[in-house]
């Protein structure tokens, strides 16, 4: 028999071999990481509870709660060593609790995807560029519309219409077929009406062949420049860059295209409130049925919610009505409802920095509204007087009751 052959393992350092390990589990853990959805699993959980209403919310936030779990345990093999994953687990059961939801029962249905339109050969690759489809379909451009919020909150709707709400807690500024988007507020000062937005929370729908379903959330001093899950685009479909998000100033200034339904977002902060502009084509911003009747972009507040810029006289004192018209001539020199909702503000929370939401928004609308001639609103209200010396005040008191006494 021959001699035995020996292979010798190479001699390794102490470090080489740490070197090694650390890299095996470098690996190891991007691939798991790589294969874990818990991510997925948030975004359809917030997305399935987020617009709850009705009799029914109680069991539908149930259900959404198994839907959760059942997807957690769809990925808990590929999930054992993340943290998010185990957080999720546990809070789950603390939810279902909470909320007496029994383990086994009915479930939350997939969100439908929202069709692409039907293109045959080369116009297929026009799918997720909104602009040049409808330019195709239609031999124009298409129509568009802006709604912007911001401060108090003051809301510009699709049509024009500019309220100033209290809505106090979550409210949607949007819910159609292609977009949902909440702002929450919360009270500017104490004893006061004024409310001012301090979370936005955007969820971009599904579509076949463009993007995956995508959510944004921003909150005061934390504006994120990527996704709840950490990407900066629509994902892995063939036209997932039709979905981007840009930071424009650091945690400042964001903005989010979507070319597929050619709409572009601008998420702001200044002080402590965050502001929200959107322009969108009039198709995208009427597509949502009659039951999606509460967006503050397409109606405006509810009756109820509405008051009046007159109550700015309502403060603290620490910034007079003619200090706040100063400040606020200063960023905007035309004396519209961006000036004058910049003056009640003010005033309201005692904070300068109410100048640049206004401000802000003001500058978005010249870059979003498609109609330059409607890009100021002039409306009659009591805040339109803030800045009216008290002797012209005085006189056009005296006229009306002169005018008046004559009268009868």
């Amino acid at each position: 028999m021959g001699e035995a052959v020996h292979f010798t393992r190479p001699h390794h350092s102490a470090s080489t071999n740490f070197f090694i390990r650390a890299l095996f589990l470098l690996l190891f853990c991007r691939y798991v990481c790589s294969n874990c959805r818990i991510l997925r699993c948030n975004s359809e959980y917030v997305a399935a509870t987020l617009n709850l209403r009705g009799p029914n919310k109680s069991a539908a936030y149930c259900n959404a709660l198994r839907s959760y779990a059942r997807c957690t345990r769809k990925t808990a093999r590929t999930c054992r060593g993340d943290l998010a994953y185990h957080s999720a687990v546990h809070g789950i059961e603390d939810l279902m609790m909470q909320n007496n939801c029994t383990k086994e029962g009915p479930t939350s249905p997939p969100r439908p995807q929202t069709p692409a339109p039907n293109h045959h050969g080369a116009e297929s690759l026009t799918t997720c560029d909104y602009e040049k489809s409808f330019a195709q379909k239609h031999g124009r451009p298409p129509a568009y519309q802006h709604c912007a919020t911001f401060g108090d909150p003051h809301v510009r709707t699709f049509g024009d219409e500019f309220h100033t709400c209290r809505v106090e807690g979550s409210w949607p500024l949007l819910d159609n077929n292609y977009l949902f988007a909440q702002a929450t507020s919360y009270p500017v000062a104490k004893g006061s009406n004024a409310t001012a937005t301090s979370k936005l929370t955007i969820i971009f729908k599904n579509m076949k062949e463009c993007i995956d379903q995508k959510v944004y959330q921003a909150e005061v001093d934390n504006l994120p420049a990527a996704f709840e899950d950490g990407s900066v685009n629509g994902g892995e479909r063939p036209g997932g860059n039709s979905l981007t998000i840009r930071e424009r100033v650091p945690g400042r200034h964001m903005e989010i295209r979507a070319a597929y339904i050619g709409t572009t977002i601008a998420v702001r902060q200044a002080g402590k409130q965050l502001s929200f502009s959107i322009r969108a084509p009039e198709e995208v911003a009427r597509s949502f049925t009659d039951e999606q009747d509460l967006q503050l972009c397409v109606g405006g507040c509810p009756l109820s919610q509405r008051i009046s810029r007159g109550e700015c006289c309502c403060s603290d004192g620490s910034v007079t009505t003619e200090k706040a018209h100063r400040l606020c001539k200063e960023k905007l020199p035309v004396e519209d409802v961006y000036f004058q909702s910049c003056v009640f503000d003010v005033v309201t929370s005692g904070d300068a920095n109410f100048t640049l939401a206004a401000h802000g928004a003001l500058e978005d609308a010249k870059v979003f509204h498609p109609d330059v001639k409607k890009l100021h609103i002039f409306q009659t209200d009591a805040a339109c007087y803030a800045g009216i010396p008290s002797s012209l005040l005085f006189l056009l008191a005296t006229a009306v009751i002169s005018v008046t006494q004559l009268h009868f």
